[in-house]
């Protein structure tokens, strides 16, 4: 289990970020980007998750910048209110605050980003502006990013059935970058790989984080596919 430690970007703000450490010498290191219901207890539990991988993690608190211990839930209010948050902040400022979670855990070796719908925006703008060695997608809105072109390998995830971002999006993020992983599973809406949300898709999910953990040993932990 990690705990909240305070971390401070290059402008000043000082924050809260959940960090989670392995237990043996870690693999590299993890930066985990929420989603609009904050730093909350799927958020957390994702985190844990990569630290029990072997990769120091980290999910720093996004909407620190707005009020500290934003944590929602999952019903129509709290993504009503998680919406109004994220419109109040301002992507350089959110990027200072990513770039200083990879600071901190940039001493366990190269970092990946791994984000969820706005985190997932977020990951991709990391892998285009900070020296990142990959980034992963769940179902993020990149596709009006698309003139932003990404430095390092990126992955990315979307179900089919996500009703706010079309599968035609999702075929132009494919054409843009036609030699990164995009992948799209049928029968899956926003939000499937959250066990707390009712969209959650065990299957997808599962899929989805097996193949984010073999890019991540790829790129991350620069360990080669077993034949």
């Amino acid at each position: 289990m990690g705990e909240f430690t305070t971390i401070m970007a290059r402008d000043g703000h000082e924050f809260q970020a959940y960090l989670a450490a392995p237990v043996a010498r870690p693999r590299g290191a993890i930066v985990v980007l929420q989603e609009i219901f904050g730093v909350n207890h799927h958020i957390r539990a994702v985190t844990d998750g990569f630290a029990a991988e072997g990769y120091t993690a980290i999910a720093p608190s996004l909407f620190d910048r707005i009020r500290r211990g934003i944590e929602l839930g999952y019903g129509p209010e709290d993504r009503q209110e998680g919406f109004g948050y994220m419109q109040q902040l301002v992507i350089g400022n959110t990027l200072k605050d990513v770039g200083a979670a990879l600071a901190v855990v940039k001493n366990s070796g190269r970092v990946g980003t791994v984000g969820f719908c706005w985190g997932g925006r977020i990951s991709y703008l990391a892998a285009c502006d900070l020296p990142v060695a990959c980034a992963v997608v769940y179902y993020g809105k990149v596709a009006d990013q698309l003139a932003k072109r990404a430095k390092r390998a990126v992955m990315f995830h979307y179900g089919s059935l996500d009703k706010s971002i079309p599968l035609t999006d999702v075929a132009q993020i494919a054409a843009a970058y036609p030699d990164s992983p995009t992948f799209t599973y049928e029968g899956a809406e926003h939000g499937f790989n959250c066990d707390e949300r009712p969209t959650y898709n065990p299957q997808a999910a599962a899929l989805a984080r097996q193949r984010t953990l073999e890019f991540l040993a790829r790129h991350v932990a620069g360990e080669q596919p077993s034949a």
